[in-house]
């Protein structure tokens, strides 16, 4: 890997040359600007607000803007005047718990190499004192014409530095947190803890960009001529009012399914969304017709005859039948019930003169 800087980590009294090498790569896709009438490239002029031609960048320097907005030229001479005892080497401060770093601080990250033989006995010193003290260095450089803040810390065999931004250029979070009390229920805690120890823990390894794998995939079907199909479209459920209690549980339920756990989507659960409750709508007597007072009367009358005439309740079923066919017509559906009831009890009279006798 090609260095990007040259210097040396100022341990006490001892100097180790060091190369400074990105530990980290950009893989975001690039796009150009064009002229959507004709699809040529959209470039950018460097041109002086003054004489209104363009200028090189040999013929550009610095200038700061003062309030008024007067510039006051700076030149490279002039910073290089400066005392930056950091220039060329990285100054550890401190050694300090590696729980003290704000992670709100943490930039970019580069590799530290060992610049050469003579470098790699305090490089491993150095590597060994922070691995065993379980601490990080604090330490200062500078780099692209600002000193700047950084932590040392062992990766693997190698010391990692990551730079970091000061304590002032830290935003205090005012106006973000919800207004308000907002309280939680224990119920809720739970669930949201059962839904931590079912998501586990994961690879980082195996996490990749998803986005950038279809951006590349639309660009090659665009380059080969292909038709492009659009995406479906996912419910993000943005802006929705939802049940916390519900959407955990499910949540805990789809997290399970997706990890192949016993006792996820069992017999019953579905696929674990929940079901939506109505209340029951009574009923009209269009669509179930209710039974007339005198055959209900007729039925709790006469249940040992009803018993006796057996054969005769071929003929109640066959009216039952015709009943269930004509309750589309009110009118015929009561004058049947009618006719059905008295019938019954004409039956019902009969079976007990054959009873006396």
């Amino acid at each position: 890997m090609r260095s990007i800087w040259n210097g040396a980590i100022s341990f006490g009294l001892v100097s180790i040359p060091i190369k400074l090498v990105n530990a980290t790569e950009n893989h975001s896709i690039h796009f150009r600007q064009i002229h959507l009438a004709d699809g040529g490239r959209i470039r950018y002029r460097k041109v002086c607000e003054l004489d209104e031609e363009e200028v090189t960048s040999g013929e550009i320097g610095k200038a700061y803007e003062d309030a008024d907005g007067t510039m006051i030229p700076i030149t490279d001479e002039d910073l290089a005047q400066l005392p930056l005892p950091t220039a060329k080497t990285i100054e550890i401060v401190a050694f300090v718990p590696a729980d003290q770093i704000d992670p709100l601080q943490m930039d970019a990250a580069y590799y530290l190499s060992a610049n050469g033989v003579p470098a790699a006995k305090p490089y491993t010193l150095l590597r060994e004192a922070l691995k065993r003290s379980n601490k990080v260095a604090v330490a200062k450089y500078a780099l692209r014409g600002r000193e700047r803040l950084g932590m040392l810390r062992v990766v693997d065999d190698v010391i990692a530095m990551h730079g970091l931004l000061w304590p002032d250029e830290i935003r205090a979070p005012e106006g973000v947190a919800p207004e308000g009390d907002v309280t939680v229920r224990d119920a809720e805690l739970d669930l949201a803890d059962a839904l931590m120890d079912t998501l586990g823990e994961v690879d980082m390894d195996s996490l990749h960009d998803d986005y950038r794998e279809a951006v590349e995939e639309l660009i090659a079907a665009k380059a080969s001529g292909e038709t492009v199909r659009p995406a479906e479209s996912g419910d993000a459920g943005g802006g929705k009012v939802i049940d916390l209690i519900a959407a955990l549980e499910n949540s805990v339920q789809a997290a399970k399914k997706s990890r192949g756990e016993e006792g996820a989507g069992a017999e019953g659960e579905g696929d674990g969304e929940m079901a939506d409750v109505h209340p029951i709508k009574k009923t009209s007597g269009k669509s179930s017709p209710q039974p007339t007072k005198k055959s209900t009367a007729a039925a709790k009358k006469s249940p040992a005859a009803a018993k006796k005439s057996t054969p005769k309740s071929t003929g109640a079923k066959k009216s039952t039948s015709t009943t269930k066919k004509s309750t589309a017509k009110k009118t015929a559906t009561k004058k049947q019930t009618s006719s059905s009831g008295g019938s019954g009890t004409k039956k019902t009279a009969s079976s007990r003169k054959r009873t006396s006798a």
